[in-house]
């Protein structure tokens, strides 16, 4: 059943506030990225499912875990990329796909211009990464295309989510389950996160 889980820690509020200020300048916006992409996917994967293994220590044999499942990273580009590498080193054996889509500034519909999924689902998780959640259009595009090429779990990692975009993803995909640090509660006239943080794809490539 999808969900949303809103990550409330002292170190994403720190972190939080740092990335919002509009003084912050690029090379600390990525790091705080990076951050913050740490924490939220800490907990999104906190329900993957392991097998167990025997490893061999210095000293004995040990008894451990190793994940039983196989994740693809989903990155919306172009922001989600600031988002990939802190959770490959996570799981870094984790595929990563891409799929490109910009926002129509007149309609504030997601348009695709790039996409490197795979003709078929060879995982069991796909996360799919953007910073920022905001009408809920290029996520939901970003589902459609994953369940269409037969992936049964996803899960939507945002930094940043307001509640209008949040109520369109759960609505359309009941299923997905989706982490984010802060939940924003409007959209302005031209559809940006208030108070948001501004344009995390040119914040986080200094463009």
């Amino acid at each position: 059943m999808g969900d949303i889980q809103i990550i409330d820690h002292p170190l994403i509020g720190h972190h939080l506030s740092r990335l919002r200020l509009h003084t912050t300048k690029s090379s600390e916006f990525r790091r705080l990225v990076r951050r913050l992409s740490t924490l939220l996917a800490f907990h999104a994967t906190e329900d993957l499912l392991t097998k167990e293994v025997e490893v061999q220590t210095p000293v004995s044999l040990a008894s451990g875990v190793q994940l039983a499942q196989r994740v693809a990273i989903v990155p919306i580009l172009r922001a989600g990329l600031g988002m990939v590498d802190p959770i490959q080193e996570l799981i870094p054996d984790a595929e990563v796909w891409h799929l490109g889509l910009y926002r129509n500034e007149s309609t504030a519909e997601p348009v695709e211009y790039y996409n490197r999924l795979p003709p078929d689902a060879p995982i069991d998780v796909a996360l799919v990464v953007d910073p920022m959640l905001a009408t809920g259009g290029s996520a939901a595009l970003a589902l459609e295309k994953l369940y269409g090429i037969g992936v049964q779990r996803c899960k939507l990692l945002s930094i940043i989510s307001s509640q209008p975009g949040v109520d369109a993803v759960l609505e359309k995909y009941a299923d997905v389950q989706i982490y984010t640090c802060f939940v924003d509660a409007v959209l302005n006239d031209k559809k940006f996160i208030v108070p948001g943080l501004g344009d995390a794809g040119d914040r986080i490539f200094n463009t």
